[in-house]
């Protein structure tokens, strides 16, 4: 089906989580004070029924690890009114965060926090719409615009839009050769799941992973199951701490974007590995104290039930649907052998990847220059770089680390890529209509 002229947008955003609001809180003000010839005509698309994030992982005491003021604005603009600190004052809490000590928010009230912002930009959101393929246009060699064709209640539509933004989210994954199933859960399902269990009648779980992810769900499991034994699997010897020391966070900041993106590919993935203890298979030290704690007090008692596979990796996982359990099998690299360890439940909190843009542009994805390694390559501003000349952008968030460096898929830069993202559509726009006045390409 083809697009109607009323189906027609500046820009049009896959997913509406932390990323794409920071751009719909851009978008809105420069729509608040441009004239109505260079307001941008904005749609955003969500498959979920609402605003969320993180949903499975919203523990009650859980904190986020990072601070308050990297929220979805204020590093770019800290006069907003969609700040964290607005939204604490409108909820009456401000002074009770800040009595609190800390300045990392807790999950929940950053979750509250961004359905507020959410329901502030509804105009801009159509939720339970799944983008199932894009369609790039062409005239005169160039690429002029994009068709997206959503799935929603209705059916499947489809709308036109000059530029687009991916910023999908990241997908769950697991070792290679394990499949989800009814007791093989990754740890992104970890809340919606763990409802469904006689958490009594568990004798063993399994979790696997390093993480700060791996590590909740430890406790969680600890706390929820009393009778089960917990079998941490993880391929180092023990949980490795986070660095947040002051130095090692600058590789967040958005002054390390530019300095990464202009050094040398060899460089930029030696100092992202370097880094990668700041966010990445490791776990804030308050957690891992409260662990050892745990087994410290359990020791004592003679009631252990936290044992660890050190240094190890699950080779398959496979469900016994008869004796209602998953037997797992382990290569223990102190041991150099191989083990089966039977479980009730493996939860595997095994990290995340990136949206592909090869799923929805399919076999359009060879408009796309990549590197050596086979990765779609962005310019500075995030857009993709394209074989064809493009007047319309496509824009790559959270799927360029490999580029723009670590922070590429975390919250501490949502703000200023937003505002830069904005920055490159008018800048876009702009040059179409001088091309457009020269008769060269249609505005």
């Amino acid at each position: 089906m083809s697009p109607t002229d009323t189906d027609a947008y500046d820009v049009v955003g896959l997913g509406f989580g932390p990323s794409n609001m920071a751009l719909a809180i851009a978008i809105d003000e420069h729509n608040r004070r441009a004239p109505q010839e260079s307001k941008l005509r904005t749609l955003f698309l969500d498959r979920a029924a609402e605003a969320g994030w993180h949903k499975n992982l919203l523990f009650e005491d859980a904190s986020m690890q990072v601070a308050f003021a990297k929220d979805l604005v204020t590093f770019r603009n800290p006069m907003s009114e969609m700040t964290f600190t607005n939204f604490l004052l409108e909820q009456g809490r401000l002074a009770d965060f800040f009595n609190r000590g800390s300045m990392a928010p807790l999950r929940i009230e950053f979750v509250a926090y961004l359905r507020w912002v959410a329901g502030k930009l509804a105009d801009y959101v159509q939720y339970s719409s799944e983008v199932v393929r894009v369609v790039p246009r062409t005239a005169g060699g160039r690429i002029t615009g994009y068709e997206v064709d959503i799935a929603d209640a209705i059916g499947v539509r489809t709308v036109a839009t000059r530029h687009l933004v991916l910023a999908g989210g990241l997908r769950p994954v697991y070792p290679e050769g394990v499949r989800a199933g009814a007791r093989i859960w990754h740890s992104a399902e970890f809340l919606e799941r763990a409802q469904t269990l006689d958490a009594d009648a568990v004798r063993s779980v399994a979790v696997i992973g390093g993480g700060q992810s791996a590590a909740e769900v430890i406790e969680q499991m600890y706390s929820r199951c009393p009778n089960a034994q917990i079998h941490p699997v993880i391929s180092r010897y023990g949980l490795v701490p986070s660095d947040a020391s002051p130095y090692a966070n600058r590789i967040f900041d958005p002054a390390a974007v530019d300095e990464l993106f202009d050094t040398a590919a060899p460089v930029r993935q030696a100092i992202t590995e370097a880094h990668r203890n700041t966010n990445n298979s490791v776990v804030n030290p308050e957690t891992i104290a409260a662990l050892y704690d745990i087994e410290y007090r359990d020791n004592w008692l003679g009631a252990n039930r936290l044992h660890w596979h050190r240094a190890t990796r699950v080779l398959s996982a496979r469900e016994d649907y008869r004796q209602a359990g998953v037997q797992l099998t382990l290569r223990e690299d102190l041991e150099g052998q191989t083990r089966q360890l039977e479980v009730d439940v493996a939860i595997f909190a095994t990290g995340y990847q990136a949206l592909d843009p090869t799923t929805l542009l399919g076999s359009h994805a060879a408009m796309l220059c990549r590197d050596e390694a086979g990765r779609p390559t962005a310019r500075r501003d995030y857009s993709a770089n394209t074989l064809l000349p493009d007047d319309a952008k496509l824009y790559l968030v959270g799927q360029t680390e490999h580029q723009h460096g670590i922070s590429a898929t975390l919250l501490s830069n949502v703000a200023v890529r937003a505002g830069e993202i904005l920055d490159s559509i008018l800048g876009a726009n702009a040059a179409g209509r001088a091309l457009a006045a020269t008769g060269q390409v249609s505005a």
